[in-house]
């Protein structure tokens, strides 16, 4: 029996201009793998779109075939209400389609200028492309608010200008239909403001928006209409202003999720580990941690709230035994760690720390190995697994199926490669092998970055209950929703220090965003004068 569509957008859309993008019938496999089936989407001109999906749910296949990376096997894309073939991006880019990518397409020891221009030249004559492309791209800037200083180096810009830049490449290019995958994942809450004021210049001057984000709640601020998929295929569409959270979340995962995290208050008890004064300086002489003090307890999760880049992952790597301080020291249990006592990784697993890395991809599995081989790492030697000369097969694949039935990783495979599985299956599958040693504390970087929403509502739920069984947990995200659902004290770094401590009953978007830019709120700024808190810096 045929799947029933869902009503289209016509009743938003009652002029007789056509779409701006329509898709009719949209088929594309990998092999077995189906994922996309029939996709129809109406776009109207000069509005925002929201996709959304669970990982898997064939989003990026679809936004990629838009784009012209991939071919469909079979459908029509009509721009303008025009049937057009996008062979490859380039032929997407002359039909006035952008994309600006999750990870930036950008040349770091370039200027925003030469970035801009990069395949973009008018001729052999550099020096007239540039000139021509700095009028363009200040005519631009200041239709679309997208101020950005022209001849600065890539890397010398903070990440929210660094994504201006891939939207001005995006517009130089000519593009009326953009899209943007994941936009907000390293901004702070002022950024993301801003951003959104910038789809705003953007729509009111005709420009159309498909914007791909897990984040429901910047679905619902920022779009005119939403589309959401599931299993490859389109579920349903819905005017923003007329669906909310919950049903979201259910179209999504296709059963009802619970949003809101259920915890009593913690009950912190004896200290586990403690930083004083941990300073780490790079190979480049750049000091990544400036004097970090932080303690973590029995019985409590503390959160680590900040831009990515400000000290950090640094900070969960030097606790975790990746990094050595240059000084300063880290005391776990009665061990101390600093410069002339260093501690390996393995040393620190030993100390009963578990550490789930926030590059699950690059340090926290081998995508070239089964499930069972990923879910062993760091713990290989072990009794458990090991007789000294040989591993133990049977028992690992074992021990793999239980912990996958445990943490409901699917598909419950263990001979499976773990880059087949999803990022959200993947996650599941590294934080059952941390936990599953019973470490007194656990370094959790990133706990649900990519994850879809279904997996982050297992996940936040295995992290409450472990602090409610005495575990310490150090918390390192990203994501404010996230930290200030599961943190009972909250601490912010900037630029390698820690700017000051809130607890979860005073935290909220406003105070954090301040602190994450190193501004202390006038709400904190009476108990913070002349004190710092908790070692911090005020």
């Amino acid at each position: 029996m045929g799947r029933q569509r869902e009503p289209s957008f016509m009743s938003i859309h009652p002029s007789d201009k056509p779409f701006a993008l329509e898709l009719r019938g949209i088929d594309k496999r990998f092999g077995a793998v189906h994922a996309n089936r029939n996709i129809d989407l109406q776009v109207p001109p000069g509005t925002i779109h929201g996709i959304i999906g669970e990982n898997g749910a064939g989003k990026s296949t679809l936004m990629n075939i838009i784009y012209g990376f991939y071919s469909a096997d079979a459908g029509d894309i009509l721009i303008s209400g025009e049937v057009q073939k996008l062979a490859n991006s380039k032929e997407a880019i002359s039909h006035g389609i952008g994309m600006v990518h999750q990870h930036f397409m950008l040349v770091d020891n370039f200027t925003v200028l030469e970035n801009v221009i990069l395949g973009a030249e008018n001729g052999p004559l550099l020096k007239s492309s540039l000139h021509d492309a700095r009028k363009e791209l200040e005519r631009l800037a200041k239709n679309y608010q997208l101020d950005v200083p022209l001849d600065a180096l890539i890397e010398d810009l903070p990440v929210g200008l660094q994504q201006r830049v891939e939207i001005l490449k995006a517009l130089y290019r000519g593009a009326k239909i953009l899209i943007l995958d994941e936009p907000t994942g390293v901004l702070t809450p002022q950024e993301t403001e801003h951003l959104f004021h910038i789809f705003d210049a953007l729509r009111e001057q005709g420009v159309t928006i498909l914007l791909i984000t897990h984040k429901l709640k910047e679905i619902l601020a920022a779009t005119d209409n939403v589309s959401i998929m599931r299993q490859g295929a389109m579920v349903a569409h819905r005017k923003t202003a007329e669906t909310n959270k919950e049903e979201l979340a259910e179209l999504m995962v296709g059963r009802k999720v619970r949003l809101k995290v259920d915890k009593n208050a913690a009950k912190p008890a004896q200290i586990l580990l403690s930083t004083k004064d941990l300073t780490y300086t790079d190979g480049m002489g750049v000091d990544r941690l400036k004097k970090v003090n932080i303690e973590i307890k029995a019985g409590e999760v503390v959160g680590v709230a900040g831009v990515s880049g400000n000290g950090q992952s640094h900070l969960i790597n030097a606790l975790a035994g990746l990094l050595i301080p240059t000084s300063g020291s880290i005391t776990i249990g009665q061990t101390i760690i600093d410069a002339e006592h260093p501690c390996s990784p393995d040393g620190v697993r030993q100390l009963s720390v578990g550490h789930v890395p926030e590059d699950r991809l690059n340090m926290g599995l081998i995508k070239s190995f089964s499930a069972e081989e990923s879910a062993i790492l760091g713990h290989q030697n072990r009794s458990t697994y090991n007789d000294k000369v040989l591993n133990k097969p049977k028992v690992i694949t074992q021990e793999c199926a239980r912990l996958m039935e445990e943490w409901d990783v699917r598909p419950q495979d263990p001979k499976l490669r773990s880059s087949l599985f999803s990022g959200g299956n993947q996650q599941k599958l590294i934080i059952a092998r941390e936990v599953d040693q019973n470490p007194d504390v656990l370094l959790i970087g990133q706990p649900t970055r990519g994850v879809d929403i279904g997996a982050i509502e297992f996940i936040h739920k295995r992290i409450i209950e472990l602090r409610d069984q005495g575990k310490g947990i150090l918390l390192v995200s990203v994501e404010l929703d996230e930290i200030m659902a599961l943190a009972d004290r909250i601490i912010v770094m900037f630029d390698g220090h820690i700017v000051g401590e809130v607890s979860c009953e005073q935290a909220n978007e406003k105070i954090l965003g301040m602190m994450m830019a190193n501004i202390i709120p006038d709400e904190l700024s009476k108990s913070a004068a002349g004190q710092t808190t908790n070692g911090g810096q005020a």
